[in-house]
């Protein structure tokens, strides 16, 4: 194990920051991990996004399969930490990574300590300045899938910004930072935890370097903050926490025989936690199942039939496509409404008389098209919900995993109290409508203010989402039986984006991917 120093995971309590950690457990294996902060980053074999995504790991009930992967990344200021995180989630190559700096978590300074740090005299090395509360509760919420919003820091003015962003949940959670190990309830949310350790005169060259070049600071002043704050933390906070690690890494970025060894560990645990999503499985669960009562299917009168009989025709015109596609999705959208709660009410006619009548009281009803063929249902919302707010989901599933994934969002403001119509054209595994109602409930919308809405539905697609999420109210025109080996729905509608706006279907396009492609 060249380049690798290993050390004892139930260490003894240390300067009462922390008691033992993992007294009562056997000692975990000695394994590796990888870090890095700012958007999460989602990684496929050919290219590198940054994005707020999250893939679906929930199964058929809606309950997390397992907890993501946790990894605590820490080191002395300026030991490599973010070079080595980024290394090894390039060898990893895993789909969903978030990258959690410690950074983000400085507390917020009183007016005296602003002027301390202007003039280099504040202690941003001492666990004091760290909002590990914050921290404890943001790395919880993430691991258990949950999005959070993470404040922003501004090293320039010592301050947080206003603005915060959201992060989403992942298969593997890296956290770095110079006291990544010096809280004892945040050691128990890491499931494995890596020391870099750096030669002090190369930390001081690149901590210089940093501080000059990125956050505004001189020479002098950097100098003085290492001498008085930086290397008695050091010694005193950070080197004696190397003791707790699963796993040090001398030389920081340079050890490759460290982060080959982290990379191989990561993958055996993803394997074990099976953070994977297996479609076949779940249409196998469902099949022969009843239609469930959270579905309601539009009547199919002469009138719903006929409209079908020309969409589904592939000799129909693309005007003519466009045009009862429309109308049927107008029918739709009367339907949605019918479910929407109402209460009674009494208004007075032009006649002078009372009329009992029924009043929407919701608070407000917002709709959510997941692009790009859901966003056609738009004008067909607006025209009977006056004033209704529209909000957009983008998912794309990607072509080496088979799994959906966030690529944009943009919600309205305050949507928790809504009663939210969901638009997506076609369903058919339900894998795009499952991401979006996570989406919506990660923002705090009732499950059973959802209404996903669709033209055309997959058996499949159906019971996935109502075993998911058995309050999400499920309204379609129709309900086709099959799918098949491409998961396109038989006999379908063809691809239902591609007809609409006259675009070509990819050669492995899937009824789900209406919604998936760009």
């Amino acid at each position: 194990m060249a380049g690798l120093r290993f050390c004892n995971s139930s260490a003894e309590s240390l300067d009462r920051l922390y008691p033992a950690v993992g007294s009562s457990k056997p000692p975990r294996k000695r394994t590796t991990s990888q870090c890095k902060s700012e958007p999460p980053l989602l990684r496929t074999s050919k290219r590198t996004i940054y994005t707020a995504g999250r893939p679906p790991w929930y199964n058929e009930h809606g309950t997390q399969s397992k907890e993501a992967f946790v990894i605590g990344l820490g080191g002395g200021s300026a030991s490599g930490k973010t070079t080595v995180a980024t290394m090894i989630i390039e060898a990893l190559d895993v789909p969903w990574v978030v990258l959690l700096s410690m950074d983000s978590f400085y507390k917020v300074l009183t007016k005296q300590q602003q002027e301390q740090a202007a003039s280099n005299d504040f202690n941003f090395d001492h666990p004091d300045a760290f909002d590990f509360d914050l921290i404890i509760a943001t790395l919880k919420k993430l691991k258990q899938g949950k999005s959070v919003k993470i404040p922003i820091y501004d090293f320039t003015t010592h301050s947080r910004k206003k603005e915060w962003k959201t992060l989403y949940g992942a298969n593997v959670i890296i956290f770095e930072g110079i006291m990544a190990f010096a809280d004892k309830e945040l050691l128990k949310l890491l499931d494995l935890k890596i020391f870099v350790d750096t030669d002090s005169d190369i930390r001081l060259v690149r901590r210089l370097r940093r501080d000059i070049s990125e956050r505004g600071r001189d020479i002098e002043g950097v100098i003085k903050q290492y001498n008085k704050f930086v290397k008695p933390a050091f010694d005193q906070y950070i080197q004696p926490t190397m003791r707790l690690a699963d796993i040090v890494v001398p030389r920081g970025s340079g050890n490759t025989v460290a982060i080959d060894l982290i990379v191989q560990h990561v993958h055996s645990q993803l394997e074990e936690r099976k953070l994977r999503w297996d479609m076949a499985a779940l249409a196998s669960a469902h099949q022969c199942h009843p239609l469930p009562q959270t579905l309601s299917v539009l009547k199919s009168t002469p009138q719903v039939r006929g409209m079908h009989t020309i969409i589904r025709n592939k000799e129909t015109s693309r005007d003519e496509f466009i045009f009862y596609s429309k109308r049927l999705m107008r029918l739709l959208i009367e339907h949605a409404l019918s479910f929407l709660p109402f209460q009674s009410c009494t208004v007075q006619t032009p006649q002078g008389q009372d009329y009992e009548g029924r009043t929407y009281s919701g608070k407000q009803i917002t709709g959510v098209s997941i692009l790009r063929a859901g966003e056609t249902m738009e004008p067909a919302l607006r025209a009977v919900c006056k004033d209704v707010r529209i909000g957009t989901i983008l998912i794309q599933t990607n072509c080496n995993t088979g799994e959906p994934e966030l690529h944009y969002l943009r919600l309205p403001k305050d949507i928790s109290e809504d009663h939210v119509i969901l638009m997506d054209c076609t369903v058919s595994t339900g894998a795009a409508a499952m991401m979006a109602v996570r989406v919506l409930l990660d923002h705090d919308v009732p499950e059973d203010k959802i209404f996903l809405l669709s033209l055309l539905m997959a058996e499949m697609g159906v019971h996935s989402v109502a075993y998911a999420f058995p309050r999400v109210k499920i309204i379609t025109t129709a309900v086709d039986k099959k799918v098949n080996d491409l998961f396109r729905i038989i006999p379908g509608i063809g691809n239902f984006g591609d007809r609409y706006f006259g675009t070509d279907a990819p050669p492995d396009w899937s009824d789900d991917e209406d919604a998936l492609s760009t």
